[in-house]
């Protein structure tokens, strides 16, 4: 696509995150307040201007999720919080109506209010008048502003009002706009508008009230025209968008961040984003990916693992000549790597690359990195993946390179897991490893089998090993690989771990979800005392 000079918005857009309300309706997504809090410091640190952390009063967790924060537990440095509501209710004054209660009781500087703007919606959904949720939309905004509230307002179902009652669609945005909003996003909630219909609709009420308040465009999925129209409501005038990491969201999704932002910057010109951000993108997709326990899509533009890859024997020739044959952007840009799939360099380069993250030349020696890629690929093709475990992935490539040193060795470990007559549950679980010369025996009790084992280790080699001690268990999260094997499905489990400054990842693979979590942790410790011990010392 060319784009003049002309089109292109003068002014860098903000950049609205719905990850964590509009996100979280897609099925089968169920965030903790924990996985809130980490996917919002994810998104600060990718620099999106707003983030919006839910509805404070619709759930528990959302209403838990804004206390923790303002109780400074979600520090940002560079987004702003925002919370989300609708307005009153149709025939009740503004003051003491619960909703709007509760976004103030969310104490965020930022308020992104929701209200009707098709007429049919405001007489069949909320079944009142046209002039009655004019009342609605100005009341609630004016209370929530003389607060002291910024205000944003989502003009709901805009492009199909718009569509059935221009007039009636505009006097929604003047009397948001009257009432104090500073923005007006025009949405497309039930995902089926055109990009022509974006163009000129955003073009007109940018003409109406583009000198009084900007003017923001939120679109779903459902014609698969979400990132499109997004980026053609911005080149009508538009200067804050809305979306989603990954495109998530209810039914077919949302505008998906993830290529939203690299259009923007890449394609535009548009610096709504560090260079720095922006090479985390590939990261952040399947870092938060991973929190919600989803499988990210390998074909994804941009950050899917196979958005760069190259299989037809002319692409893999040309490109081993100059890259920029086959791809439309360089895939280091996004965080990602180019990958050569049937010619002996193979995924060479993602290795190379990865070594050199580590501090070690993988490019000078030619079957080191090919061992390394044979293991991967032998790894890989039983259920591992390192796109989400780092750590697990530096130990992999310091063993076979002779640079990882072995600082303790498991003999045996047995579980049981006993429920008592009670309908109490109690798991033991007693370890036997090797320090060295030394053999070392340690039991524990746990929630679980997983729980139990981990006291078990600690209890043997925490006062040998004092990084042990100081470390724990974040998260953990079992994916079943094979769905149709039933309860003998081989599973991969994830650990995050953390030792209070760093965070790492690992993974395990079996078909018994205890040995699975044995791998991932034993990683987990190993990453752990390496960190603490200084400089590896070759094996060799």
């Amino acid at each position: 696509m060319t784009v003049t000079s002309e089109a292109v918005p003068a002014a860098v857009p903000q950049l609205y995150d719905t990850t964590l309300r509009d996100g979280t309706q897609q099925e089968g997504i169920s965030l903790t307040v924990e996985d809130k809090l980490r996917v919002a410091r994810i998104l600060d640190g990718l620099g999106v201007t707003f983030i919006e952390g839910g509805w404070p009063g619709a759930n528990p967790k959302d209403t838990e999720f804004f206390k923790r924060a303002a109780a400074g537990e979600l520090e940002l440095s560079r987004a702003v919080l925002t919370a989300f509501g609708m307005t009153r209710r149709p025939n009740a004054q503004a003051a003491g109506d619960p909703t709007l209660e509760a976004l103030l009781s969310a104490d965020t500087s930022v308020i992104c209010l929701v209200g009707k703007s098709d007429t049919l919606h405001v007489e069949a959904a909320l079944r009142t008048s046209g002039d009655e949720n004019l009342a609605m939309v100005a009341s609630s905004i004016e209370l929530l502003r003389a607060e002291g509230r910024r205000v944003l307002f989502d003009a709901e179902h805009f492009f199909d009002g718009h569509r059935r009652d221009a007039g009636y669609a505009a006097a929604v945005l003047q009397a948001a706009v009257d009432a104090g909003a500073e923005c007006v996003v025009l949405c497309d909630t039930n995902g089926g508008a055109l990009p022509a219909q974006v163009r000129d609709v955003v073009a007109g009420v940018v003409d109406d009230v583009g000198a009084r308040a900007a003017v923001g465009v939120h679109v779903h999925n459902d014609a698969d025209c979400a990132v499109a129209n997004s980026v053609v409501g911005l080149l009508a005038g538009a200067s804050h968008v809305q979306g989603t990491v990954n495109g998530i969201g209810e039914r077919c999704g949302n505008a998906n961040m993830m290529s939203l932002i690299p259009n923007l910057k890449l394609k535009l010109g548009l610096d709504v984003v560090t260079d720095h951000d922006l090479s985390r993108l590939t990261h952040v997709a399947h870092e938060v990916a991973e929190i919600m326990n989803l499988t990210p899509d390998p074909h994804a533009p941009y950050v899917g693992h196979a958005a760069f890859a190259h299989k037809a024997g002319l692409h893999v020739s040309a490109l081993a000549r100059r890259t920029d044959l086959y791809q439309h952007v360089e895939p280091e840009l996004v965080g990602n790597s180019l990958r050569l799939l049937v010619s002996e360099l193979a995924g060479r380069s993602t290795v190379v690359l990865k070594g050199r993250e580590l501090g070690l030349d993988l490019e000078s020696d030619r079957t080191v990195a090919d061992r390394i890629l044979d293991r991967i690929k032998d790894l890989e093709h039983i259920g591992y993946t390192f796109e989400a475990a780092d750590a697990s992935f530096e130990l992999l490539v310091r063993a076979e390179t002779g640079l990882l040193r072995e600082h303790f060795r498991l003999e045996s470990y047995r579980t049981i897991v006993e429920r008592r007559a009670d309908g109490r549950i109690v798991a033991e679980a007693t370890v036997r490893v090797w320090v060295g010369d030394e053999r070392f025996i340690g039991t524990g009790e746990g929630n679980g089998p997983v729980d139990a084992l981990d006291q078990a280790f600690r209890a043997a080699l925490a006062g040998r090993l004092p990084a042990i001690a100081d470390m724990h268990l974040r998260d953990y999260k079992v994916r079943i690989l094979d769905q149709n094997a039933g309860t003998g499905a081989t599973t991969r489990v994830l650990i995050r771990s953390t030792d209070g400054e760093q965070d790492w990842d690992t993974v395990g693979v079996s078909s018994n979800v205890i040995e699975a979590s044995w791998k991932a942790m034993e990683d987990a410790y190993a990453t752990a005392v390496r960190r603490t011990a200084g400089a590896e010392v070759s094996t060799a």
